[in-house]
């Protein structure tokens, strides 16, 4: 039998805890609204953890005439760097350009080039790159990051891994954010400001009953308990729609174009810092970015994934495509054998009725539906860069259900452990090896750039590295697995290792099995924050 408490009301509940779900939540807790948000797994369990890893304006998107996306996406660039240092920092792109490059054929400026300039039969001119990439470096107010320059590859360090054909190249400035990351401190913040966060809690039911949205949830392993709010979020992401026809039961018009995204890791394939921006002859373009110290990231497909219940793989033909992709670029070819872990996501767009995946709009859709009674927000496409955008421009549809709500506020006002300069992180890092002589410079490193400031409390009074517990391998100890459960909501070992951080690179199956039999005995466990 159901538990139910319906003495208390909600204004606010949230169904999904990715990047959407988790900052509506912070900034309408933050506004005064009493909020309530359950994930059915863990927090960016899905498509929030399978990203690309980059803060950008989507420099192709303009190819689409997406000059709104964009412009908002590259003013978000800087806002957001500014809030969180320690888990997002500028990068260069070095873009080769060769005569042979080509359009995706379904682009708008690719038709506008065929009819202007039929003897371009596709190609990709120099100078429609050098103005694409103008408009990217004013179109949203850059202060921080560096402007575009162009490259000569011969005898540069950013030549050296490419193919000797490749004689020129530009370099412009985008960021990298450590995406599940953010997720869990918007999640985090959200909390701080009095919201409840309930993770590995399905919502099974929504129904609206004089004029309130009854909610029933299921969290693992607890009974069953019911939560009544005035307005209901639905951040499914990829399962935004089935929310809508089979939690909630209501007829919409509105539907998402499901399309998977995949990455391959290697061993690292050059020495400098900067990523790749490769285009490839059927007009596609793929990145290869520096990972983890040691590891280099590609990607990303674009494939039609049609049944949400289908957990995304990178499948091998996806793996032979992008190592063949990249290996058309680099001197040393990459094979499928170099190949250390996959990753791959489903990108839960706007359905426009678009011919192919890679040409649906990345813009995200806002519909209230109240045909139920209570009011209901389904959110619809979103990209990474623009959530905190996006979670303003949901509060706008939500407002006037909550008249007396807060002003925006999210601008600027940093994230837990990222209250410090953008260029302070080496400072940081110096403050903390100072304050525990027995980090190392690596380990040093991690920490700040998952932690921030935050990292002295992860630490706390320990002396030596005996006093932060069992220690599990690749610098991961008791304390800070502690700090994880208590304070990100990590339930399991595959929540630290693949989403809290990318430890599961360095970790043997054997030192991750162990991790796991100790959350499962561990004290710690029963005080879960978050926990229902």
């Amino acid at each position: 039998m159901n538990q139910r408490n319906l003495h208390d009301i909600v204004d606010l509940f949230v169904i999904g805890g990715g990047i959407n779900g988790c900052g509506i939540a912070r900034d309408a807790v933050g506004r005064g609204l009493s909020v309530e948000l359950a994930e059915m797994n863990d927090l960016a369990s899905a498509t929030s953890s399978a990203s690309t890893k980059l803060f950008h304006g989507g420099l192709r998107y303009l190819e689409y005439f997406e000059v709104r996306l964009v412009r908002e996406a590259l003013i978000e660039r800087e806002t957001l760097l500014k809030a969180m240092p320690h888990i997002s920092w500028p990068m260069r792109f070095v873009l080769p350009y060769h005569k042979d490059m080509r359009f995706d054929t379904d682009t708008p400026t690719s038709k506008l080039l065929s009819i202007v300039m039929p003897w371009m039969k596709g190609r990709r001119p120099a100078w429609l790159i050098r103005f694409g990439l103008f408009l990217y470096d004013n179109l949203g107010g850059r202060q921080i990051l560096k402007g575009t320059t162009s490259l000569s590859l011969a005898g540069t360090p950013e030549g050296a891994p490419l193919q000797e054909r490749f004689e020129k190249a530009y370099e412009y400035s985008d960021c990298w954010i450590e995406d599940s990351r953010l997720v869990v401190l918007n999640a985090r913040d959200a909390q701080a400001r009095g919201a409840k966060i309930n993770v590995r809690t399905k919502v099974v039911s929504a129904e609206q009953v004089d004029g309130l949205w009854e909610i029933t949830l299921e969290p693992k392993g607890l009974p069953r308990r019911v939560v009544r709010a005035r307005m209901l979020v639905n951040a499914g992401g990829p399962w935004v729609e089935d929310i809508i026809r089979n939690t909630v039961r209501i007829n919409a018009t509105e539907g998402v174009r499901l399309v998977r995204g995949s990455h391959i890791v290697t061993p690292k394939l050059y020495d400098h810092d900067k990523c790749y921006f490769f285009q490839g002859e059927d007009g596609r373009i793929i990145f290869t970015i520096p990972y983890e110290t040691d590891f280099t990231l590609i990607g990303t497909t674009d494939a039609e994934h049609t049944d949400v219940s289908q957990k995304p793989v990178c499948t091998p033909e996806e793996q032979a495509y992008l190592v063949e992709f990249a290996s058309k670029y680099l001197k040393t070819p990459v094979t499928t054998d170099d190949i250390v872990w996959t990753y791959s996501g489903v990108r839960p767009l706007y359905d426009d009725g678009a011919t192919s995946a890679t040409a649906a709009t990345r813009d995200y859709v806002l519909k209230v539906d109240e045909s139920a009674g209570a009011p209901i927000l389904n959110i619809f496409g979103g990209k990474i860069t623009t959530y905190r955008r996006l979670a303003e421009n949901a509060f706008k549809k939500i407002a006037p259900f909550f008249p007396n709500a807060g002003e925006p506020w999210t601008a600027g006002v940093p994230m837990p452990g990222g209250d410090f300069p953008v260029d302070g992180v080496a400072d940081l890092q110096a403050r903390l090896t100072a304050q525990y002589p027995f980090l190392t410079e690596r380990w040093a490193v991690r920490l700040i750039k998952a932690y921030g400031l935050d990292a002295f409390e992860v630490l706390g009074d320990a002396k030596t590295e005996s006093d932060l517990g069992q220690p599990f391998g690749a610098t991961l100890t008791e304390r800070e697995v502690i700090w994880l459960v208590q304070k990100e909501f990590a339930r399991s070992a595959e929540d630290i290792v693949w989403r809290r951080s990318k430890l599961g690179l360095r970790l043997s199956k054997d030192e991750i099995e162990m991790l796991d039999a100790w959350l499962a005995k561990a004290p710690v466990m029963s005080l879960q924050q978050g926990a229902v």
